[in-house]
């Protein structure tokens, strides 16, 4: 049995429909059943309602599973809410699965661009990124879900196979967009200012504070990383715009 937390965000619900054209039946964890029954095949899946945050809901949701794959997290792009924060979801409840799990029976940026005449280019846009696919790392879940003889107790680091300055990323969705803008550089610390004011005010803000200290460092990897470790070479970030568009 394999238990999937965070099946209703953007790779948890890759990773469940992929499982389920397999033939898999995966359990989830999930908060909203009603959310749940809107984004996933309720009838293809087992639901347990629980969260990271409760461990006696934990508990419940690791008995008679031999793997879990964990992608209940908040990543830097949304805003903190109630019920939502980083600490408590990344850290709190990523602790708590790993208590859970430690038993016998476990083996193992567009709207912005649409809408501003300019774009900015945080820190000058030199910050570099490698995109990687969701589907893309849906396949390498699986492929670590197929050979644990391999994969057990390893820690692996993927992106895609190409690195980009933001400056360049902001061209490649310019491109696809088929549209211009003017691109100025923008002190960090100036838009960090812009940000903590978006999330103050904004439901949903195109930028957030947690969102800035990715340009603070280089978000690169192994350009061979996916290649190297599960034999395949994943779609490019300009590869994949130029078919999917924005």
């Amino acid at each position: 049995m394999i238990l999937i937390t965070g099946a209703t965000g953007y790779i948890g619900r890759h990773l469940v429909a992929r499982m389920v054209a397999q033939g898999e039946r995966p359990r989830v964890l999930v908060r909203d059943l009603k959310r749940a029954a809107q984004i996933l095949p309720t009838d293809k899946v087992e639901l347990v309602q629980g969260d990271t945050l409760d461990p006696k809901a934990l508990k419940a949701a690791v008995q008679g599973v031999d793997t879990i794959v964990h992608a209940a997290f908040i990543t830097a792009d949304h805003k903190e809410s109630t019920g939502n924060h980083y600490e408590d979801t990344n850290v709190r409840g990523t602790g708590n699965l790993i208590r859970a799990a430690d038993a016998p029976f476990i083996k193992g940026l567009t709207d912005l661009i649409r809408t501003a005449p300019v774009v900015p280019l945080i820190g000058g846009g030199k910050t570099m990124f490698q995109p990687i696919y969701v589907e893309d790392v849906v396949t390498v879940i699986m492929k670590v879900l197929e050979d644990p003889a391999r994969t057990n107790g390893k820690t692996y680091t993927i992106g895609g196979p190409a690195y980009y300055s933001f400056s360049q990323v902001i061209d490649v969705l310019l491109d696809t967009m088929h549209a211009s803008r003017i691109k100025a550089p923008a002190p960090t610390a100036l838009v960090g200012v812009g940000a903590a004011v978006m999330e103050a005010v904004l439901p949903k803000p195109p930028l957030t504070k947690a969102a800035m200290t990715l340009f603070s460092f280089d978000n690169t990897t192994d350009k061979q990383s996916v290649e190297r470790d599960f034999g395949f070479v994943p779609v490019s970030f300009r590869e994949y715009m130029q078919k999917h568009g924005v």
